[in-house]
């Protein structure tokens, strides 16, 4: 099976251009196709603001009104992912901007309303991703960057966790590709000391998982992220990879990278 790495992006990089130039350069240097999906909350916040349209977060999570929805819808599918096309292209890396409405790519439910109401936020299940039409695409020689926004087949665009997009997505192509999933952000890994860089630990499979669990060794922000790690592991993924975004070319050069999980 071909490679693929379906490589997801934080704020850290986002928000900093030059952290952003030298990631992409990395980017385009790996081997075998690649999917590249980002966020931009941090932008979406300060576009808000500047609009006089007030954002809303509940447990970090943003509440996306019908406005805040419109700002997201900009910022995320215009300013910044054309921002990121622009670059890959430079440095001759042929790719194509998408939300998941393009080509019926990533369609989501509209999340229903519980203790709280999240608005126009997209949930994902096994049957959102259309992994047959992005092969198709990256087989044509395009290599997708999708932004964190979803659609729900009736003509409404919804917001939707960039992790989640990229989870979903390298799950539903696992079955096409020998698939890695890199969520690139601002530490070096998991770490046993979230304050201590060179704590990293280099290799994490379940039964290490729940030993650190147990020991309360994993800082508890990181914890959802690698649940849905292994999940994606268990759903057929080949490995997930945590690591800072600007160590990414250790992984074109064959070093080590970041935390690895698998089975």
């Amino acid at each position: 099976m071909k490679l693929l790495y379906v490589i997801k992006i934080g704020g850290n990089v986002i928000d900093n251009s030059e952290n952003l130039y030298n990631f992409l350069k990395d980017f385009t240097a790996l081997d075998g196709h690649k999917i590249l999906i980002h966020g931009g909350g941090r932008i979406a916040t300060q576009m808000s603001e500047q609009l006089g349209i007030e954002a809303k977060l509940v447990d970090g999570r943003r509440i996306t009104d019908i406005e805040t929805l419109r700002v997201v819808t900009m910022v995320y599918a215009g300013l910044i992912n054309k921002n990121i096309v622009a670059q890959l292209q430079r440095f001759g890396t042929n790719a194509i901007g998408l939300t998941g409405a393009d080509g019926n790519f990533i369609k989501a439910t509209k999340r229903p309303v519980k203790t709280i109401d999240y608005g126009y936020v997209g949930d994902l299940d096994s049957q959102s991703v259309n992994a047959e039409n992005i092969s198709k695409l990256m087989e044509a020689g395009f290599t997708p960057a999708f932004c964190a926004l979803t659609h729900d087949g009736d003509g409404q665009m919804l917001n939707t966790n960039a992790d989640t997009i990229a989870s979903a997505i390298a799950v539903a192509l696992a079955d096409y590709y020998d698939t890695t999933l890199i969520y690139c952000f601002e530490k070096k890994g998991v770490l046993k000391d979230i304050n201590d860089e060179e704590s990293l630990i280099r290799e994490i499979d379940p039964v290490r998982y729940d030993e650190l669990k147990k020991q309360q060794i994993i800082h508890s922000g990181m914890l959802p992220k690698l649940d849905n790690a292994f999940a994606a592991i268990s759903c057929g993924v080949k490995a997930v990879v945590i690591g800072k975004s600007d160590e990414l070319g250790k992984l074109g050069n064959n070093q080590p990278f970041g935390t690895r999980l698998s089975n």
